[in-house]
């Protein structure tokens, strides 16, 4: 973070969202280490990328304008609220090694793109009443220079003159033993049978791009643990404009202090008096519900450990207005130390019920108690 990041990406500090996108894709195509014969390309990409990743980032950019760092961006950070996680490809590196292969795709290999996966990290709470994420990642998106189409100017797509359209080429090579046919993939068009004439700068042909993409999920209340969410149309763009793959959001639930969750139900400890116990009591609890409060009724001789259920006061069930029950498990609390008074009563209630107890006088006073 000792350099600039503005003059790292090689914009001026007022550049557009739009701006930083082109210069960091138009670096990156230069510095990654697949195209990048330094020693140090990795080390160069990686200061690129983290440049990108504050300055790309409203939260980010404004508190780097302001102070000249970012408290935590290099830990990654969730400045703005939105979740920023690793995608299928395993970052933005792997994106751009995607997008250099991308036109040595074998004729088998799909012009669909790929479906992405992400994992979403979730408080119990945000399971109970169903929370919108923002989710940021690195994909490869449509071009938005020519709109994924992959033509430049006056460019248009035609069969691949080398392979005639079948996407592979067959080479004759003569040996002692005959004429030996070899079927490889076309070189010039990648298998797919067609080449661009005039190709778009900005994507060399493909019609998509490495770039970060933000997208906004919607998780409903009661989801479970490993569940996934699909979002249609946000994975990898297709080539050329073919159909994209979908994003797969895997969510992942989080411990909580304090309840347990066992399937849409949930356990929680109380603690009561050894009065309560014995008598019985109404206590209240803190629910999972945002303010909520639960009554819950200790019975008459409540044992440590036992469980109480209170319905209707665990989690939703999934996509249903209904909820799982509480069951509280309760944990009878002995006194360590008690005051005379508590334990003059203690005592009676010793002898009302024909327990034997410890006798808590000193020597000298049993022994007046005796000539007494």
């Amino acid at each position: 973070m000792a350099k600039d990041l503005y003059e790292v990406l090689g914009v001026e500090r007022g550049a557009s969202d739009s701006e930083i996108k082109k210069a960091f894709r138009s670096k990156a195509r230069k510095l990654h280490p697949d195209v990048n014969g330094s020693e140090d390309a990795e080390d160069q990409f990686k200061e690129l990328n983290e440049a990108y990743d504050v300055l790309s980032d409203p939260a980010k950019r404004s508190a780097y304008d302001r102070f000249g760092t970012i408290p935590g961006a290099a830990g990654g950070s969730n400045a703005g609220g939105y979740v920023n996680l690793d995608d299928l490809f395993g970052g933005v590196g792997d994106i751009f090694s995607s997008f250099f292969n991308g036109g040595a795709q074998s004729a088998a290999a799909r012009r669909e793109g790929r479906d992405m996966g992400v994992g979403l990290r979730l408080t119990l709470e945000e399971v109970a009443t169903g929370v919108k994420k923002e989710i940021v990642y690195d994909r490869l998106s449509p071009c938005p220079e020519c709109s994924g189409s992959g033509l430049g100017e006056d460019g248009k797509e035609v069969t691949c003159p080398d392979c005639q359209g079948r996407g592979r080429v067959v080479t004759v090579q003569r040996t002692f033993l005959g004429d030996m046919q070899t079927a490889t993939t076309c070189p010039r068009c990648g298998g797919t049978g067609r080449i661009i004439e005039n190709p778009c700068s900005e994507c060399d042909g493909q019609g998509r791009v490495p770039d970060r993409q933000r997208v906004t999920v919607e998780v409903p209340a009661g989801i479970r643990d490993a569940q996934q969410l699909r979002v249609s149309g946000f994975g990898e763009a297709g080539l050329r404009g073919a159909k994209p793959g979908d994003l797969i959001v895997t969510c992942r639930i989080q411990p909580h202090e304090f309840f347990e969750r066992d399937g849409d139900n949930l356990h929680v400890r109380a603690n009561v008096s050894m009065v309560q116990a014995a008598l019985g009591a109404d206590i209240s609890l803190g629910g999972i519900m945002p303010d909520e409060r639960v009554s819950v009724r200790v019975p008459e001789g409540c044992q440590n450990d036992q469980v109480v259920r209170v319905k209707g006061f665990g989690l939703p069930r999934f996509r249903s207005d209904a909820r799982g029950d509480l069951f509280v498990h309760m944990n009878v609390v002995i006194p360590k130390k008690v005051t005379k008074k508590q334990r003059d009563l203690l005592e009676r209630l010793a002898q009302e019920l024909g327990d034997e107890v410890a006798d808590a006088r000193s020597p000298l006073e049993r022994l007046r108690d005796v000539f007494n």
